[in-house]
């Protein structure tokens, strides 16, 4: 960690332009006033907004509403509502009042996308206050390769994954507007390059090579970034013409710079991530280490329910791609629980994404922390086959590792129902969690059925009879004949026969409720 001067709202506004956020109401040097982070606004939440955040106000379209966010906003640096911010003199005057700058963000934007491009900036370091010495990290090298080319600049990886930019960007056309808000290249974008051969001809050059696109769009410069022979990634300049030879060396010396640092974050992100794991892990834990554990990771101590989220397997996929899969996948769930809480965490620990979150104390604190998993699968779509437990509401550090179980147990149960996308929290399961549990003690001691149930075992292995199906059939609509007999799709009549006969060959008494539990529960728990 660098001992820098934290961005402010001005130096945001410079890096991303106004294509993306504008001043809507400010007062005196309120665009001065120093960010710490990024918090998404949710009116159902008491609003804890550290001092210095910048508020994603979802929803908030009046001025009214604006009003009433900024009283409640706190120590927050500014507030961001969606274009067109309805601002009056009320809103004016409450600027004024409670020192918050509100700004509009542009319509073409989503939330997710401006919650991660503010993070992304505040943490990857390239807002440096004006005069500050430049940091040795991929926002400045696409600032200084800007500088060299006199053209806006991006540094993509091979999933033409935007990983920094240079300023200037509202200089280039909507393709790269899109492409800096989504940090990603469109997918129709990526289809054309592709078609037309221009990726290709990239990674087959180690030179910079000129592409020219259609006459709505600025012409780039590229080069691929290398490793010896593994392509890291790219630069891609938005420039009118080719470039001239000491441009090319530029971008091409450029290539050989990012390379480096390229390689230097991927040892540096790997290390993080391990230490970041081990912390996790010891917190999960709850045991003497876990205050230390949770003090260097900076998360809360007191009020936390723990998430357990695993991506399924997709039949295809090789271990390299799953590993790399659930590790993206853990990355937009820290990011994810970030926006929501500044003292969450979340890490990988095997193949399950864990996150720490903190609740506030109003009684159903499993029931919030569903929904936040229920909106995170939501946001990630179908790109993620995840599913998520949630566990009860541990009040300190101490029972964090119970809660810890809860969610490995409420993700076991979703597992063993087959299902995807789902979230589950502990108390809604626990039954289903305790039949495995069982299950499992079953298995270990190489138990059989006894009793009624294997007795109608055996005979329908032997006669080729469906008496133990009828027997669910029954036991699930309560006694009622018709209905059960329906469910299987026989006569009624015939139902009763067969209900008789199964009482005969096997002595179960219908009208015992503890021997109808038993058969119940054995049901459930060896199958049929």
């Amino acid at each position: 960690m660098s001992d820098r001067p934290r961005a402010s709202l001005r130096r945001i506004l410079e890096d991303l332009g106004s294509t993306v956020l504008d001043v809507a109401a400010a007062e005196g040097d309120l665009l001065d006033a120093e960010v710490t982070g990024v918090h998404i606004y949710d009116p159902l939440d008491e609003p804890l907004l550290p001092a210095g955040s910048i508020v994603l106000a979802v929803g908030v379209d009046r001025a009214e509403q604006i009003c009433a966010l900024l009283d409640a906003a706190g120590p927050a640096a500014g507030v961001v509502v969606k274009q067109p911010v309805d601002v009056d003199g009320r809103v004016h005057a409450k600027v004024r009042e409670t020192g918050v700058a509100v700004l509009g963000l542009t319509r073409a934007a989503s939330w997710a996308q401006v919650a991660a491009l503010l993070r992304a900036l505040l943490a990857e370091g390239d807002l440096a206050e004006p005069g500050e010495t430049p940091i040795d990290d991929l926002f400045s090298l696409a600032n200084a390769v800007c500088a060299l080319l006199d053209a806006p600049i991006t540094i993509e990886d091979r999933s033409s994954r935007v990983l920094a930019y240079s300023g200037r960007q509202d200089e280039a056309d909507p393709g790269r507007v899109e492409t800096v808000l989504g940090r990603q290249v469109p997918e129709r974008y990526r289809r054309m390059l592709e078609e037309r051969g221009f990726f290709r001809q990239l990674y087959q050059n180690r030179e910079p090579i000129y592409i020219e696109l259609d006459e709505d769009s600025i012409n780039r410069a590229a080069v691929a970034v290398r490793s010896g022979d593994e392509i890291l990634g790219s630069i891609w300049a938005a420039v009118r013409e080719p470039l001239s030879g000491q441009r090319r060396q530029a971008l091409a010396d450029a290539a050989k710079i990012v390379a480096l640092q390229l390689l230097r974050q991927r040892a540096g992100a790997d290390t993080r991530r391990r230490l970041r794991a081990d912390l996790l892990s010891t917190v999960l834990a709850g045991g003497g280490d876990a205050a230390e554990a949770a003090g260097r990771l900076g998360v809360a101590s007191e009020r936390l329910c723990v998430l357990a989220a695993q991506l399924g397997d997709g039949p295809d996929a090789d271990a390299a791609r799953r590993e790399s899969d659930r590790q993206r996948f853990c990355d937009a769930l820290a990011l994810h629980v970030g926006a929501i809480h500044p003292k969450a965490a979340a890490a990988l620990v095997g193949s399950v994404a864990y996150a720490v979150l903190p609740m506030h104390g109003s009684g159903d604190e499993e029931a919030r922390a569903v929904r936040v998993a229920e909106s995170f699968l939501a946001r990630v779509g179908p790109r993620h086959a995840a599913n998520i437990g949630v566990g009860r509401m541990a009040r300190n550090l101490a029972e964090v590792s119970r809660s810890r179980a809860d969610a490995d147990r409420a993700l076991r149960v979703l597992r063993a129902r087959s299902t995807s996308g789902a979230v589950a929290g502990y108390t809604g399961v626990h039954f289903e969690s305790l039949l495995l549990q069982v299950s499992d003690l079953v298995h270990a001691e190489e138990q059989t059925p006894t009793g009624p149930y294997e007795r109608l075992l055996e005979h329908d292995a032997r006669h080729g009879s469906e008496l133990v199906s009828t027997l669910r059939a029954y036991l699930d609509a309560f006694g009622d004949v018709n209905a059960a007999s329906a469910k299987i799709h026989v006569h009624a009549n015939t139902f009763r026969y067969r209900l008789k006969r199964l009482v005969q060959i096997s002595g179960l008494d219908l009208a015992d409720p503890e021997a109808r539990l038993a058969v119940m529960l054995q049901m459930r728990i060896f199958g049929a």
